[in-house]
Order: C-alpha cells, then sequence, then structure tokens
C-alpha cells in the first residue's frame, strides 16, 4: 500500500490509483467468494472484505488531514474531496453487498450476480485505467475514451438490472425472495453506479481546466 505520511511528498493522484486498486481488489474478491459461496465461511470472508474498506477510509481521513494544511492543489480541493469519496464510496457499495448477503443470511446465490460481479470487476478495472490517465488529463489524448468504457459499462449494467427484475418477478412467487434480491439487484448496480459518479467529477475536472 502507497505511503502518503509528508505533506511535501504527496501526490493526489497517486492516491486516486491507489483507491482505484483497492475497488479492484474488492472487487476480485467479492466475485471469488460468490462464485464459490459458502454460507458457512461467509461471515469470516465478509470481514476480510471489510478490512479493505477500513483501509479505504483510513487512507482517505489522511488524505482529508493533509488537504487541510495544503495551499496549493493540482485541481480544486473540493473536486479532490468529491472523487476521494467517490472512488471511496465504490470500496463501500462492495462492502454493502457482502454486508446484505449476511443480513438476509442468504444460502444460495441467483445466476445474474454472478454476471453483475463480472460486470463489476470490468468496471473497476476500467476506472483504475482512468485514473492512472486522470495525472495527464491536459494533454492526455485517451482519457475521454477510457471515461466512455466506464460508462458502456454503466449501461450495460442497467439493462442487466432490469432483465434481473423482470425474471425475479416472472419466475419467482415467494415475497421475501422477491424482497431480498430486488434488494440485492439495487445493491450490486449502485456498484456500477458508482464507479460512473467517479468518472463524471473527473470529467468536470476535465471541462473547468481544458
Amino acid at each position: 500500500m502507497a505511503k502518503f505520511s509528508k505533506k511535501n511528498d504527496f501526490d493526489y493522484f497517486e492516491y486516486f490509483c491507489t483507491c482505484a486498486i483497492s475497488a479492484c481488489e474488492a472487487a476480485d474478491f467479492l466475485h471469488k467468494v460468490l462464485s464459490s459461496f459458502n454460507h458457512d465461511n461467509f461471515p469470516d470472508q465478509m470481514s476480510e472484505l471489510h478490512k479493505i474498506e477500513n483501509e479505504a477510509d483510513k487512507r482517505r481521513h489522511e488524505m482529508i488531514e493533509i488537504l487541510s494544511h495544503e495551499f496549493m492543489t493540482p485541481i480544486e480541493r473540493e473536486d479532490i474531496i468529491s472523487l476521494a469519496q467517490e472512488l471511496d464510496n465504490v470500496v463501500d457499495t462492495i462492502d454493502d453487498i457482502m454486508r446484505r448477503i449476511y443480513m438476509f443470511d442468504i444460502k444460495n446465490i441467483r445466476p445474474e450476480t454472478m454476471v453483475f460481479t463480472d460486470l463489476i470487476i470490468k468496471i473497476c478495472h476500467a476506472l483504475k485505467d482512468v485514473m492512472n490517465e486522470f495525472k495527464y488529463f491536459k494533454s492526455s489524448k485517451v482519457i475521454r475514451q477510457k471515461i466512455v468504457v466506464v460508462n458502456s459499462l454503466e449501461s450495460e449494467g442497467d439493462t442487466l438490472h432490469a432483465e434481473s427484475l423482470h425474471r425475479l418477478f416472472r419466475d419467482e412467487s415467494d415475497t421475501r425472495e422477491i424482497i431480498v434480491w430486488m434488494t440485492m439487484f439495487e445493491d450490486l448496480e449502485n456498484c456500477l453506479d458508482s464507479c460512473e459518479d467517479a468518472v463524471d467529477i473527473i470529467e468536470s475536472v476535465i471541462m473547468k481546466n481544458t
């Protein structure tokens, strides 16, 4: 994990890249756990993912503390805070998926879930690609195309969400099961939305600074 201990050495763009890496780690872990879902082992696995979320929170608090004493920043401090929050939200939404499975005591994972988690992996890695390019946003010839990839994956998620709910209401008669999986599908879609929210802020930064 990157260390951000000295104000004079702090690189906000490196921090954003580190946040995106954490999102990829969380997404990969979520997919791995759910692809071989074991109800008995799940609480321990949930705790493992929560460690990733806690580390992300810790880094954000450290960054905010440094930012509060900065005189000059590479982009507006409000944009730094907003982007940091949205990147943190990506990991939070993945953590929420795990917690919800535990809270609802889900014993079987619906097949649509794995399509969602595969898409979450793709969008998190696409988000990481955007963050790797963000440092060069004033001259980059590819950052807008990389943002479009995130937008396209989020759109795929909208379609997947609609189709998943359609199948749920068509095929399921148990009210509890419907309520549980309506909520789960919404949580999975929220993760995709959080990635798009992050790149929306980057698009705004680009518009204001180029």
